[in-house]
């Protein structure tokens, strides 16, 4: 007999030899019947594995993540056996998981196209339903290479693979690829799966080689799984920031700046309202504001370490024969403004917002709206403080990044600690202190962090904050990076108590990140459909004809007087009509005045979604208008 450790600490006894499938049916049947893969001393493996006395063993089911990765692995092996049944000329070249799916490049000159799915869907189900097999076999490099001689793809994988030990795994009717596991145990526990898009893709990446064809699919472990993720595809299609950009008017691009984002006057309403609310928070917890250049001299650039670390996303150019570079960070223009003045320990804490304007070179392939563009204004700030307080200013910028986040109305937040990466600037006993300097304030408040091992700024380690959207997407916002560098690099100081000249330490902050990729996050929140404290126009005034033209305009004046930003509708169109219309462009409040509510001087509320109204007085509109908007309110129920 073998003993094995299961995740609870718990050991249990089982036959020498057994497989990790036998270790589960031993466990409980439900577990067994789950189980899609195991992890052997901390190692995923194939459920065939045989376990070794004294090992720890955890079982995989589809509730992990790395589970579900697993069956869509193994989907994707199901995929091209498909795929290669249906045209047998197909040449298999790689087939890694991805983001909610996984995708197989083949070589194949016939171009398999979106009629095709349903084909390729078919033969997958027949394979699943035969609930095959799935048979790991490996063998040495020399081998697999003599094996596979003459086959240009596997030939360069395996020369590109780790170790020595090369696998294949194989199912069905001879059907084997080359791979490093693990799989699920028989093609019947790959899960509900849907063939999602085919692309073009050249070997790895290269424009000289031959292009691929790229079939991408996603794969869940349940049909109620698959709908509810094809569902949230269309929901995400119907919130596209880009569509609601142009149908909302609120920001454009133009082919004469791409990644160069135009705003609009709309669009400048949201975002001032952004900016004002930041300026606000940032008066709160104790920033001043300044504003550093745009263009500053090459040898700055040299100096803060970025010439090293991000030439390649810079632009450059030449005044009067000398070279300077547009900055892509604000942080080194903060530097030289510390410098302008000599500092006491007394004035530190220093911290310093900007809302600065950055550029940063992007590929055309990359660029997606809002989300990713080559100018953007950053909600920056740097704090200058002496290493005592160091915890304490980290505790400060966690609870204004949270208050934030709450007021936008996202609830659901991730926090990663990043650490040293390996093109880094400063020693290793500085990293050390800085990265358990962000740790200690990350324990201080109780939250709880993923270490992103290697992933850190070039110039110190960084906690980055990650908020979840209505769709379940996560997008990283905020960002802590301590730096004890840079501020040794410019030759920063602070005149300490016992009168000796120290250096500060910098820590960066940023809690929106980009401010235009905030704005299409929110935009695809609320589906255009603001909060009343965000929408360009709050409120519109709709006439039920020309009789209550002289009316509507009296609320209108009397609404834009007391701060709402109100339109109105005196168009012949029919009031359906300009309700609808409304209702279009996401106003939150539609106000329909006709001889009734002229009489009592009153208005029918309209509210955005809803279908009823209510008749109220103005001065009841307009009070409980201005304490949704003081409240930042999201629901614009009255």
């Amino acid at each position: 007999m073998a003993k094995v450790t299961l995740p609870d600490g718990s050991t249990l006894e089982i036959a020498e030899g057994s497989t990790a499938q036998q270790v589960a049916e031993q466990i409980g049947a439900g577990l067994a019947k789950a189980a899609v893969a195991a992890r052997i001393d901390g190692k995923l493996v194939d459920l065939a594995m045989q376990v070794a006395d004294r090992s720890r063993v955890e079982i995989v089911t589809p509730k992990d993540k790395e589970g579900v990765n697993v069956m869509r692995h193994s989907c994707a092996h199901v995929m091209a056996e498909a795929i290669c049944s249906l045209w047998p000329q197909t040449k298999l070249v790689y087939g890694p998981t991805v983001e909610d799916g996984f995708y197989y490049d083949i070589d194949l000159d016939e171009p398999i196209r979106p009629d095709d799915f349903a084909r390729i869907e078919l033969r997958m189900r027949e394979i699943v339903e035969a609930d095959q097999p799935i048979v790991r076999r490996e063998m040495s490099r020399r081998q697999a290479l003599e094996e596979l001689k003459g086959d240009k793809y596997k030939t360069d994988n395996i020369e590109r693979a780790e170790g020595d030990v090369i696998s294949f795994y194989s199912h069905g009717n001879g059907f084997r690829d080359l791979c490093r596991g693990p799989h699920v145990p028989s093609t019947g526990k790959v899960g509900s799966f849907k063939i999602m898009s085919i692309a073009g893709a050249y070997w790895h990446g290269d424009p000289t080689q031959k292009m691929l064809q790229r079939v991408y699919g996603t794969s869940w472990p349940t049909k109620k799984d698959l709908d509810e993720y094809l569902n949230r595809l269309e929901e995400a299609k119907r919130r596209d920031h880009r569509v609601l950009g142009r149908q909302l008017d609120l920001f454009s691009f133009s082919e004469m700046g791409p990644g160069f984002a135009f705003m609009h006057p709309k669009g400048m309403v949201l975002w001032n309202e952004i900016v004002d609310f930041m300026r606000q928070l940032n008066g709160k917890y104790g920033y001043k504001e300044i504003r550093t250049p745009i263009i500053l001299n090459e040898e700055l650039w040299h100096r803060s370490g970025h010439w090293d670390h991000y030439k390649e996303n810079m632009y450059f150019c030449e005044i009067d024969q000398v070279g300077y570079a547009v900055k892509p960070m604000n942080c080194p223009g903060g530097c030289l403004l510390y410098k302008t003045n000599k500092h006491s320990y007394r004035e530190l804490p220093l911290r310093l917002a900007e809302f600065g304007m950055v550029h940063r070179h992007e590929a055309s392939g990359v660029m997606h709206g809002l989300f990713r563009v080559r100018q953007f204004t950053q909600d920056d700030a740097h704090i200058y403080c002496m290493p005592a307080q160091i915890e304490a200013e980290i505790i400060g910028v966690i609870n204004l990044i949270f208050e934030t986040y709450r007021a936008f109305g996202f609830e659901d937040f991730n926090v990663e600690l990043s650490t040293k990466p390996e093109s880094h600037i400063g020693s290793d006993e500085i990293w050390e202190t800085a990265t358990n300097a962000l740790k200690a304030a990350l324990q201080h408040k109780q939250i709880p962090f993923k270490i992103n091992e290697g992933d850190g700024a070039f110039y110190g380690p960084k906690i980055d904050f990650h908020i979840k959207d209505c769709l379940k997407r996560s997008w990283q916002l905020g960002t802590i990076q301590l730096d004890f560098s840079m501020p040794q690099r410019f030759e920063l100081a602070y005149t300490a108590e016992d009168n000796t000249e120290k250096t500060p330490v910098m820590i960066h902050r940023a809690v929106l990140g980009s401010m235009e990729r905030f704005m299409g996050i929110l935009i695809e929140q609320y589906a255009g459909a603001l909060p009343l404290w965000l929408s360009p126009e709050q409120v519109r005034v709709l006439t039920i004809s020309e009789k209550t033209n002289d009316y509507a305009t009296v609320v209108q004046h009397k609404l834009s007087d007391a701060g709402l930003r109100c339109g109105i509708d005196l168009s012949d169109e029919k009031v359906g009509a300009k309700i609808a219309k409304s209702h279009g462009e996401r106003i939150p409040y539609m106000l329909v005045v006709g001889p009734k509510e002229t009489e009592s001087s009153a208005v029918s509320v309209r509210i955005r979604g809803l279908q009823d109204g209510r008749t109220v007085s103005v001065d009841e509109f307009l009070a409980r208008a201005r304490q949704k908007i003081a409240d930042k309110t999201a629901d614009p129920a009255f």
